[in-house]
């Protein structure tokens, strides 16, 4: 049987490596390490919090910068010209021209009771920045759940405070705004370096158990609202219609009035001035009046003949006969 053959460490030689250049490869791996460890660049849209030995020392513009070595200085990077959001009540799994969600529902942040003891899902969008890195950082621990921690409670007070209509249909823009300005008012309280810019309603719905009942009830708000507009036109072109003539009768009469009292001053101012006419030469008015009574009198009565009562031998004067044939006619 072949015997086993052992390893002899003693055998083993180390290569020959001139000390010169192991001192060499040793300082240039120590040069290499302070390069990396030294110097750092900071894109445009960002800025560099530097701790010296855990202690904020300064913040660092964007371009290259330097730093010290081996960890004595320590890099945080802000982005303060970036809008960030947070979102409540969905989550974006992928952005683009057809945004994809994730899926299972998010209840615990959505789901909220309205000041008329109502539910209803209410997922919204915040957008901000960062407005002071050193806040950002060291003020508040946790500074993004501390964030959306006071968003989703302010969000909850002022649901609390307004009916579900209003939630779902015309107090949307108002709702929005009124939790930005408390939303900053808490972030400026805490000192967390946070500038609110938008809040977003994304989308507000009641729950699935009872869409179909409020459904029901928009369809119905609908047909009142329709019903509402139709009377409404209805009583637009009856009632100015009706106006307009009730204000074209009042001026006819009106008219009417004036031109019966114009009339009558007139009559009276003229048997004024004839009267003074009359008392000024009483018998030649009277005169006057007499053969114009006569003149409008005769010529309705026919042919008449007037004759002095003691006029004798009158009828052979008279033509009967042509006077006969003319009343035949």
């Amino acid at each position: 049987m072949a015997e086993k053959e052992v390893f002899d460490f003693n055998q083993l030689k180390i290569p020959n490596v001139s000390p010169n250049l192991i001192k060499y490869g040793v300082a240039g791996f120590i040069i290499l390490i302070i390069i990396f460890t030294s110097f750092y660049t900071i894109s445009p849209e960002e800025v560099g919090v530097i701790l010296r030995f855990g202690k904020y020392s300064h913040t660092a513009s964007p371009g290259l910068n330097f730093k010290m070595p081996f960890g004595v200085d320590k890099l945080y990077k802000v982005p303060i010209q970036r809008q960030l959001k947070e979102e409540f009540g969905f989550r974006t799994a992928e952005a683009g021209v057809r945004t994809r969600y994730a899926s299972g529902t998010f209840l615990e942040e959505s789901l909220m009771l309205t000041g008329d003891l109502n539910s209803a899902v209410v997922e919204w969008i915040v957008q901000y920045r960062v407005s002071d890195p050193y806040k950002y950082l060291f003020k508040v621990r946790g500074t993004q759940l501390t964030f959306r921690a006071m968003t989703e409670a302010v969000m909850r007070e002022i649901i609390g405070d307004r009916s579900v209509d209003e939630v779902l249909t015309i107090g949307r823009q108002e709702i929005s705004v009124s939790s930005q300005v408390k939303l900053q008012e808490l972030c400026d309280q805490y000192e967390t370096g946070i500038k609110v810019d938008q809040v977003v309603l994304q989308d507000v719905n009641p729950p699935d158990r009872v869409k179909p009942s409020f459904n029901e009830v928009n369809q119905a708000q609908q047909e009142k609202e329709k019903l509402i507009n139709q009377a409404q036109s209805e009583y637009n072109k009856v009632i100015p219609r009706a106006s307009g003539e009730a204000e074209q009768l009042i001026q006819e009469a009106e008219g009417y009035a004036l031109e019966r009292v114009n009339k009558a001053k007139g009559e009276a101012a003229r048997f004024n001035s004839l009267y003074s006419a009359y008392r000024s030469s009483k018998e030649v008015t009277r005169q006057r009046m007499y053969l114009e009574t006569l003149n409008n009198i005769l010529p309705k009565v026919g042919k008449k003949l007037i004759v002095d009562e003691d006029i004798k031998g009158l009828i052979p004067l008279l033509d009967l006969k042509k006077e006969v044939i003319d009343n035949a006619k």
